[in-house]
């Protein structure tokens, strides 16, 4: 098994010093990183620097995240995300991140992510088709991927519908991005995410760029709900993920996301230590 690159945010050095970035991601026990969303595809001395400085760090390039959506039905607003996304996609590229995210977002014009049914109709799917293909068609990226992150309100939200995207899509430069708190939907699946974590690497293994790190944890009300927690204070089966991910032959990042800037050194704390408990290393942690 290979040693697992972590990485997140939470650090004391800001991006406008690509060196001092870099390296602060050493000094916190980073071995990946996320790319900058404030960087542009036509700033080249930028792009360059900030390759430069995080080879020279051996801090690998996560991911760039897009997250606005790509399938609104208002069509100005449509055309200003597709180009946004295109212009995170050339930076991507430029820097050799493992891929640029996001979610497909939402067929409801009033917000990115709003949970509506049309998310899961034909409609939907064959829009995510045409988009995922139009980016990379258009981007041509040879370094990087376009990936899609599962999530709960909109396609993909499983396992088979990434499955079938991937295949409709048809494009080698369309990967698969992995968090699965994001398919943690019902208390089966809760209680028993090892195997949901295993069918994920079992179906979308060859295709992983990418993996967000968290925890989730279900309340006792009445309707079932289930809450987004610091790193060890949910279920999330860390050895299993771990594991799964050491198994992979590319060096697939796990990224750190959605807390507090000063809960990220005990989140890195305790996946080092969920590591320890399995006998998964890390990339150079402190």
């Amino acid at each position: 098994m290979s040693k697992v690159r972590l990485g997140g945010y939470g650090l004391p050095v800001g991006s406008d010093d690509p060196v001092a970035f870099a390296r602060a991601h050493r000094d916190f026990g980073y071995s990946a990183a996320y790319v900058p969303a404030t960087l542009t595809a036509d700033d080249s001395a930028s792009l360059a620097a900030f390759t430069r400085a995080f080879a020279d760090a051996d801090v690998l390039l996560a991911e760039i995240g897009i997250w606005r959506s790509l399938v609104p039905r208002d069509e100005a607003q449509r055309k200003a995300n597709l180009a946004y996304a295109a212009d995170k996609l050339a930076v991507a590229d430029a820097v050799g991140a493992g891929c640029a995210v996001t979610y497909i977002g939402s067929l409801d014009d009033t917000a990115h992510a709003r949970p509506v049914a049309a998310n899961f109709s034909d409609e939907a799917f064959d829009a995510a088709v045409e988009t995922a293909r139009y980016l990379i068609d258009l981007v041509k990226p040879t370094r990087t991927r376009f990936a899609l992150e599962m999530m709960q309100n909109s396609l993909p939200d499983s396992i088979d519908s990434y499955v079938r995207l991937i295949k409709a899509i048809d494009r080698p430069a369309f990967a698969a991005h992995l968090d699965p708190v994001n398919i943690i939907m019902t208390p089966r699946t809760y209680w028993d995410n090892a195997a949901l974590i295993r069918a994920c690497f079992d179906a979308l293994g060859e295709h992983i760029v990418s993996c967000h790190a968290k925890d989730i944890r279900l309340s006792d009300e009445a309707a079932v709900h289930l809450d987004e927690v610091q790193i060890g204070e949910g279920v999330l089966d860390y050895g299993t993920y771990l594991t799964e991910l050491a198994r992979l032959p590319r060096k697939v990042p796990l990224m750190l996301e959605h807390l507090p800037d000063d809960a990220y050194p005990l989140a890195r704390d305790r996946v080092f230590a969920a590591g320890d408990a399995v006998g998964i290393g890390f990339v150079h942690p402190n």
